[in-house]
């Protein structure tokens, strides 16, 4: 099934010339995939099989330059991917992954503490709650706005009746910079958590090291004296939709070095559900095939000394 499969619309009908071209992109071009979801005049309904309702996401209307340059306004597809594998791992439903790939179960978030970083709507975030994870920060930018809408999406969603497992784990909202690591929050909660969930943040390559450096502070085994945690990952899922340039070098080896980090896994998976490596290069990439595709890559703690990038 479609990755966009889960999502509908639902608001006024359209009426402006922009939005009937829009609404109608898929008809006419059928091989373009919608990669982002969503305004402020329309609401989105989740719908999964393994959820006993729909969720029903609320979007902000940034009235601000700053808060509209971060593009946490949308539902893109990373959520979308990242929120099914959490899904399939930790219901242990059938999965398609190609050999050497993560298998589903490595997604399983039952009794870890987990954080979002760049939540956006919380999508992710929201699943591990239903699905048996221990405790849930969703985090993004200290904006007023940004952070109102994450909460109102959590107000509105969790719940013990969305659960399959008639279960909810404890869900706040953090407001955090990446790399601002001397705030209370950052302070306080250095170290805690056993995943981090990055969904679509690598197309700002200027925030690459910051990003590194707010991975690195909040997985398990980040306090002085602390044993690094063999066990501690984070999950990163971006579309390559503003190019593979942009995003490819915050998984180069000498930069997840600096934090003591390094690649478990990577690799590219599209839509549909196919799968291939991982490149560094592919040459000219359409824009409309390049949409398609995310990379999904597994970090953790750097377990022996390095050398090199990964390309």
């Amino acid at each position: 099934m479609a990755l966009t499969s889960r999502i509908e619309l639902h608001g006024p009908p359209a009426s402006d010339p922009e939005d009937y071209l829009s609404a109608s992109l898929g008809v006419i071009f059928p091989d373009d995939v919608t990669n982002q979801h969503g305004d402020a005049d329309h609401s989105l309904v989740y719908l999964s099989p393994h959820l006993p309702k729909p969720l029903h996401i609320a979007l902000a209307d940034p009235s601000q330059d700053s808060d509209r340059k971060l593009f946490s306004h949308y539902l893109w597809n990373s959520s979308l991917l990242l929120a099914e594998l959490i899904e399939a791992g930790s219901l242990g439903l059938p999965y398609h992954v190609g050999a050497g790939r993560p298998k589903p179960a490595d997604f399983n978030v039952a009794g870890l503490e987990c954080l979002e970083l760049g939540a956006g709507t919380a999508l992710p975030s929201l699943m591990a709650a239903f699905l048996g994870a221990k405790g849930v920060v969703a985090s993004d930018y200290p904006s007023t706005t940004v952070l109102e809408m994450l909460r109102n999406n959590i107000a509105a969603n969790a719940t013990v009746g969305c659960s399959p497992l008639g279960t909810l784990a404890p869900i706040t909202v953090a407001g955090h910079a990446w790399g601002e690591l001397d705030t209370p929050f950052a302070t306080q909660d250095r170290g805690r958590f056993d995943r981090v969930f990055v969904c679509d943040c690598l197309w700002m390559p200027w925030q690459h090291a910051n990003l590194h450096r707010s991975i690195a502070w909040f997985l398990k085994g980040a306090k002085h004296g602390d044993r690094p945690s063999a066990e501690a990952k984070a999950w990163i899922v971006a579309g390559f939709h503003t190019g593979r340039a942009k995003m490819r070098d915050f998984f180069a080896e000498s930069a997840l070095g600096t934090v003591e980090l390094e690649l478990e896994s990577i690799h590219e998976r599209d839509c549909d559900g196919v799968e291939r490596e991982w490149a560094w290069d592919r040459g000219h990439e359409d824009v409309s095939e390049r949409k398609r595709w995310h990379v999904v890559a597994v970090i953790r703690r750097r377990s022996a000394p390095s050398s090199g990038v990964a390309g």
